[in-house]
């Protein structure tokens, strides 16, 4: 099998400008998905269960009648997850295990300090509902309901809802185990954009939430573009990515893997290799060549590759580590003798994966750290998911009389600076004028 994958280097005139090509990618919903969309969210806020139980009909083939048909309730969480093997519910139990304790490492604590009669400082309290979206079908994904039930768990919501398709009312055994294991308190088998909706706005059967979490098609994504405001979303994910920087001396078989890895979860995803070892690259294709016909989803893996994936020869670590913080990958492996070492340079990247042995994979099920990253670029502004998403902050502000009457000038000179009159007055009504 002969595969040909781009070649990028980094010293040539026309470099940047087959950068930009390369890392460009806009999910954006063409109009038909977006009228389909609005439709839908209107029927769902405007028929409530009713819309819920006729779109599930139509899109994902069941024959249900009410809404209690598409409820499980948490004895047949408990079931499913029974049904796996003692060695399966191990690692999942496992996996979770690791997930938490990661997790409870962010969790924020309210604060006040005082200073001459003012006391400041943030009350941090948990959001009290949330939902999370899990792809179902062909595309079911338990390490999803952890990374996103887990966190939200440990920053003390109250009620976590899922919502997962069930298409021809197949059940996947893992997802509703990983479901039990991680504390979800209800979930509804329901999909698509009527789903996001449904958590938006509330239903008979489903309740409002604050915020909605985790992946989905381009319907999903479109929907939780559109209740943005009405409640909070993670994040617009686009297609998975890894960027591995390495010095040409990790086996070139594990880094075709790693590669493979991303390029696997369908043909948009990214995989990108950066070294400074021409020769290693060259290795690295050769592996990819030998290895690519063993892989069950090669198709996927092929496409990706021809059409997204690169190699990019860089003079130097420097100037490679330069392309990455231009790139800002989801995943950036650093496959290095020293990893820590080039990490003060890295600016951008939603994860980072230090040394050989670190594959991007365990990441992904049971190394701790969330997988729910910032893609296509948006590791510059955006961070993981994490406790943090699920906690607010209210400010804490207290003033005594006499720090009132003392502040309050300065408050009164900045808001009569800006033709607030009553933001002055507000203040001023406050200031004891001392004869």
């Amino acid at each position: 099998m002969s595969l040909d994958i781009q070649w990028l280097d980094a010293t040539a005139e026309d470099f940047s400008t087959r950068l930009n090509a390369l890392v460009a990618w806009e999910a954006v919903s063409d109009q038909q998905v977006l009228s389909t969309v609005q439709s839908i969210i209107g029927d769902v806020r405007h028929r409530g269960d009713q819309a819920l139980v006729d779109y599930t009909c139509r899109f994902d083939q069941r024959k249900v009648t009410s809404m209690t048909e598409l409820c499980l309730e948490a004895e047949v969480l408990q079931e499913a997850r029974q049904r796996l093997s003692v060695g399966d519910q191990q690692a999942l139990v496992a996996a979770a295990e690791r997930i938490s304790r990661y997790h409870e490492k962010q969790l924020q604590s309210s604060w006040q300090y005082e200073e001459e009669g003012v006391l400041l400082g943030q009350q941090v309290t948990p959001m009290e509902r949330v939902g999370i979206y899990v792809p179902g079908g062909k595309a079911a994904y338990p390490s999803s309901v952890l990374m996103n039930a887990i966190p939200a768990k440990v920053a003390g919501v109250s009620e976590v809802i899922m919502v997962v398709p069930m298409p021809k009312d197949v059940v996947n055994d893992w997802v509703l185990a990983a479901a039990a294991i991680a504390g979800v308190d209800k979930v509804f088998t329901i999909g698509g954009a009527q789903a996001i909706a449904a958590l938006a706005y509330g239903t008979e059967s489903v309740p409002k939430v604050d915020k909605i979490v985790g992946p989905g098609n381009i319907y999903v994504a479109t929907a939780k573009q559109l209740v943005f405001g009405q409640v909070g979303i993670d994040m617009i994910a686009g297609p998975s990515e890894i960027l591995v920087i390495c010095d040409g001396k990790t086996n070139p078989d594990w880094i075709a893997m790693d590669l493979f890895s991303q390029a696997e979860h369908d043909e948009d995803a990214q995989s990108i290799l950066v070294s400074p070892d021409r020769d290693f690259l060259n290795r690295v294709k050769e592996s990819i060549q030998r290895l690519l016909p063993t892989m069950e989803r090669k198709g996927f893996i092929e496409t990706s590759l021809k059409n997204r994936g690169a190699f990019i020869w860089t003079p130097d670590m420097d100037t490679a580590i330069a392309v990455s913080n231009k790139i800002a990958p989801e995943h950036l492996e650093l496959s290095v003798e020293d990893p820590q070492a080039l990490l003060p340079a890295i600016r951008h990247a939603g994860a980072i994966f230090m040394g050989r042995y670190t594959a991007e994979a365990l990441g992904d099920y049971c190394a701790g750290p969330n997988h729910v990253l910032p893609t296509s670029g948006t590791a510059r502004f955006s961070s993981p998911l994490g406790v943090y998403d699920f906690q607010k902050r209210s400010s804490l502000i207290s003033f005594s009389a006499e720090s009132a009457s003392e502040i309050g000038q300065i408050a009164s000179t900045l808001a009569r600076a800006e033709g607030l009159t009553a933001h002055a007055c507000s203040a001023e009504y406050r200031i004891v004028t001392k004869e």
